[in-house]
């Protein structure tokens, strides 16, 4: 139970709804909000496709690369290491896309909820939980469930935080996140002085 909830953690994180709440917003601004609603759970649906399929096709890939456990630990805890750090010093970025086109598949689902580094974490997961497949798929599930719910009410989220607030609270989850990594890398570590 507790591998599900620090995995379904380390998901949303990654995700991060609450960081992606003003890039969806400034994307979608010229839609109405029932078409907003609309697209947002089309996006959602396309990157969950993406990520169910890099889950199921992981552990393939690595066999195929012959990548070893703490190898895939050590290297988890790099990139992660590294999203935190964008996330808590951001930097301004075009997101190719100009605002009054409705956007598909790009930027929205991928990268912005699936991107390299979701995407490359679910990879190292399914290796990492070989037989426990199935807690993955409940918390990528959970995770995909709450970050859909935050950027519905996204809205409501600016309205309740403001824009320094939501950007408050994505470098908190930046700083859990560097945690996070730390652990995996220092477990890797541990692993391969093991062997």
């Amino acid at each position: 139970m507790t591998e599900i909830i620090s995995t379904t953690i380390l998901l949303i994180l990654i995700m991060d709804p609450l960081g992606n709440l003003p890039v969806f917003m400034t994307i979608l601004k010229n839609l109405n909000a029932k078409r907003r609603r609309i697209v947002v759970i089309r996006e959602m649906i396309i990157a969950l496709i993406f990520m169910l399929l890099f889950l199921f096709a992981g552990e393939k890939i690595l066999n195929i690369l012959n990548l070893k456990t703490e190898t895939v630990s050590i290297s988890g805890g790099i990139i992660l290491f590294l999203i935190a750090i964008k996330m808590i010093f951001p930097s301004e970025e075009n997101n190719g896309i100009s605002s009054n086109e409705e956007p598909f598949l790009v930027p929205l689902a991928i990268p912005l909820v699936a991107g390299p580094s979701l995407l490359a974490t679910l990879m190292l997961l399914s290796h990492q939980y070989l037989h426990h497949i199935s807690y993955l798929v409940g918390s990528l599930l959970i995770a995909w469930c709450f970050t859909i719910i935050v950027l519905l009410l996204s809205g409501f989220f600016l309205k309740l935080f403001g824009s320094k607030g939501v950007n408050a609270l994505e470098r908190l989850m930046g700083l859990i996140l560097i945690m996070l990594a730390t652990q995996m890398f220092l477990d890797g570590v541990r692993t391969w002085f093991q062997n």
